[in-house]
This record gives structure tokens, sequence and C-alpha cells, in this order.
């Protein structure tokens, strides 16, 4: 592998860095992916509201993006990265099999979802456990979905669930009683409360079948819980890049453009917006690819004009 000469580097390999690569590769700029192997939806077997590629599994719409990528000039590395450095003379991007110069960098590199510590849980994470009803609402559909929360906001998924379903088991958990008006809506859709500490989640031939609370077991088809979100942005924290804090924690600050506050870096996807389901990653990505090639246009337009001055 040539350790000089790509105009971009994009770290993670994903639906958005793919997406960028797409784009960028097709725009004839040279582009090198680095692909940690580790999506977020790994553990699903299928996606859901992606249009065109409702059911695809998510890493068969990987394998196909990959082969894209290649097919137009670019290269996809399987492996993590070490260090980034971004000097006068580019950005050196430690790579499985050495160091790789490029004059701009994209990091997708997603986030990561902590579950509760809930005996039986992890075990059904992406099948029996989810956590988005737009991704998994319709294939749960008059299911009797238990909603474990684990925050404020599990109420409103709750109510959010209740469109899908007209059996929600409302779990409040260590979060506490509802308060009388929270309490009044729930009943008033025929949301059921289940008090008291869950303890585990029972399955039974690899479905989802009861939450165990201290006393007694509840019975459940499907379970949707909210998880804290990690962002996994690790390279972009060790450049310095400018961060932001809200009630999901702490998060790198981009433009509209996916700049960061590091100069020739960009990011884009989960590592940045917790939004960002596969639908959004994917236009995400070309959105930003368009960013990123007009800037590095520029640099050409002035790198020709310097060039004409100095003959």
């Amino acid at each position: 592998m040539a350790s000089d000469g790509f105009d971009v580097a994009v770290v993670g390999g994903g639906p958005a860095g793919l997406s960028a690569a797409l784009s960028l590769a097709r725009a004839r700029r040279r582009v090198i992916v680095f692909d940690a192997g580790d999506p977020r939806n790994g553990v699903a077997e299928h996606m859901h509201g992606v249009l065109g590629h409702d059911g695809m599994p998510p890493t068969a719409l990987l394998e196909r993006g990959r082969g894209e990528v290649e097919r137009h000039g670019g290269i996809v590395v399987e492996g993590r990265v070490g260090r980034v450095r971004v000097g006068p003379a580019g950005i050196d991007v430690d790579g499985p099999s050495g160091a790789v110069r490029a004059r701009r960098l994209i990091v997708s590199t997603g986030l990561r979802d902590e579950l509760p510590e809930i005996a039986g849980l992890r075990e059904q994470w992406g099948r029996g456990v989810v956590v988005c009803p737009y991704c998994d609402g319709w294939e749960r559909r008059n299911d009797t979905i238990g909603v474990i929360a684990t925050g404020p906001k599990g109420i409103d998924q709750a109510h959010q669930l209740r469109q899908w379903s007209d059996t929600i088991v409302y779990f409040p958990n260590d979060v506490g009683e509802p308060g009388a008006g929270a309490l009044r809506t729930l009943e008033g859709r025929g949301i059921r409360v289940e008090r008291g500490r869950v303890r585990a989640v029972r399955s039974n031939e690899g479905r989802v079948e009861a939450v165990q609370l201290d006393d007694r077991s509840v019975q459940v088809e499907s379970i949707f819980t909210a998880t804290t979100l990690h962002p996994r942005d690790r390279l972009l924290r060790e450049l310095g890049a400018r961060t932001i804090d809200d009630a999901d924690g702490s998060w790198v600050e981009v433009d509209a453009d996916g700049r960061t506050s590091v100069e020739h870096v960009w990011a884009v996807g989960n590592v940045v917006d917790r939004r960002s389901n596969v639908s959004v990653s994917l236009g995400a990505g070309s959105l930003i690819a368009g960013a990123v090639n007009a800037d590095l246009t520029a640099e050409d337009i002035a790198r020709s004009v310097r060039r004409d001055l100095e003959r």
C-alpha cells in the first residue's frame, strides 16, 4: 500500500463512511477506508425502513457498499486505526499495515450502546430486545410489548409504541413511580404499569417470554428499552475537536457540513449524531462527501494559482 497520496482517509466503514467514500471515489478522488468491522447494528438480523433495502441484513448492505467503493477505485482496509496526526504536510493515519497520508479525514466510527444491567437482556439484544420503534415497531405490531424504563423518557417511549400495539406494559424499574399526571396519561391510553425492580428477561427457544420482577413474572413478547450512548470519538478527541454537552452526554461538535473544529477533519454518522439511523447515515455521508470535495477543489485551485505565480 502506498504510504502517501490519498485525497481522503475515511475511518469507519459503516453506512455513513462507505456512503461518503463512494461519492468521493465517484468524484475521482483517491480514497481509503479503514473498517474495524464492528457496526452498531451488527447484532441485528435485518434492517427495516431503509428504502429499497427493507429486510436486508445490515452485513449484506455493508458488504455491497465495500464492493461499490472498490469498484470505483477506492481502497477498503480491514482493521483498527491507531493514532492520527494533523500537520502542515497532511494527515497521517496509523492504519493496521502502516501509516497513510491523506489531505482530508472523515471520521465515521459510530457509537456503542450500553445496555441496562439486567440478566438475560443482552442475549436478546437486536432480536427480542430493541430500542427504535421506527426500526422495529412494525415487526412487533400487536405483540405484548414491554417497555423497561432507564430514564424519564421511558414514558414517552411507551406512549409512542402504543400506535403499534394495543398491549403495552410499562416497567418503571429503578426510575421510580410515574407522577400523577404521567400515570393518568398512561392509564388513559390503556398502558399497564408493572411496578418493582426488573431482575431478568426470560426467554424460551430464543424468544422473549417474560420480564421477571422481584416477586412475579410478567408475560411479554418483545421489549423496548433505551441504552446509554457512547460515541466512539477517541480519534476526534485526541485531535482536540471541540465538544458540546447535552442530556445524553458529551459529543464532538460539527457544523451543517460535518466539519469539526480541527482543520481538514470532518465527522459523520452516529459518532456525532445519535439520530443517524441507516437511512440518515447514508444521506449524511453523501452530503459530507460533497462538502469535502468542494474543500479539496478550493485547495486545488489555490495550488494552481500559486504554481502560475511561481513561474
